[in-house]
């Protein structure tokens, strides 16, 4: 049984791309992430494209990715929630990665009631580095297991994953194949609850996204949340599970990402029990 087992605890869990500032009219944008964050309120929150979070509340505490690309892009985590041990390890495989320098993991401690891993992972981007995903997957996948230290403690992994529902990447997470000799096990938050739906979070649906670079784009499910498993399952319940930023606000998109919000909570009886 874990530790502390708070049956009832929830927690809303959310992760979003909110496309560079350099992009799209960064002063209509935020005022509109910011409104929607501050009424989704979720308590913890993986950020992608972020120069600042002066979009957030005031109360969250935040954990950045070391790197950053030469116009100060990088990634953050933010947390409602006090931050215990933080640890990070880059996603630097080869040299084709090394042109998207914040390309890494960051591990916080959430010191919650009952206190959890949480996960921001950001692989590279380009849709043909398959290869550089896997290696990516498979060190995150060990640096976690490091960080967990065979404690029995919940683990949240969230992010702009870049790889769709059935490539290797996510097939190893989500344990449907192994990499490199590993296994892992997590589950798809919304795989759980929408089975039959694509829930495509890079959709040419958002006029941003026919804007942009990649306006030859038909609709990926590309960002994601989801549980640690252990031999009996995920060890947080999957409550609800929703997409963010997925319509305008007075004509105005806020991202080119639609985010992804999962909100978890404790089972009535931990895993492995009758």
């Amino acid at each position: 049984m874990l530790s502390g087992y708070r049956s009832g605890m929830s927690v809303r869990v959310m992760t979003t791309n909110v496309l560079s500032p350099e992009h799209a009219d960064w002063d209509s944008r935020q005022p509109v992430l910011q409104s929607t964050l501050a009424e989704l309120r979720p308590d913890v929150i993986a950020l992608q494209e972020v120069v600042t979070a002066d979009f957030l509340d005031s109360g969250y505490a935040l954990a950045w990715h070391g790197r950053r690309s030469a116009d100060g892009v990088g990634a953050a985590l933010a947390s409602r929630w006090p931050l215990g041990t933080v640890a990070e390890t880059d996603l630097q495989v080869n040299n084709r990665t090394e042109d998207f320098p914040w390309a890494g993991v960051v591990v916080a401690e959430i010191l919650a009631p009952e206190p959890f891993l949480f996960v921001h992972n950001k692989p590279s981007w380009p849709i043909p580095q398959t290869y550089e995903r896997e290696q990516q997957a498979l060190r995150c996948a060990r640096f976690i297991e490091e960080q967990r230290a065979g404690r029995r403690i919940h683990v949240v992994l969230a992010g702009d994953f870049d790889a769709t529902p059935d490539s290797s990447s996510i097939r190893f997470w989500t344990g449907r194949q192994s990499l490199g000799g590993m296994s892992v096990a997590y589950q798809d938050a919304w795989e759980a609850l929408h089975p039959d739906d694509p829930g495509h979070t890079f959709s040419p649906r958002n006029p941003l996204v026919r804007e942009g670079e990649m306006f030859l784009e038909t609709g990926r499910r590309i960002d994601y949340i989801m549980v640690r498993c252990g031999s009996h399952g995920p060890t947080l319940e999957v409550a609800d599970c929703f997409l963010a930023f997925d319509q305008p606000v007075d004509g105005v998109w806020a991202t080119d990402h639609f985010g992804v919000v999962a909100d978890l909570r404790m089972p009535a009886r931990p895993p492995s029990s009758w």
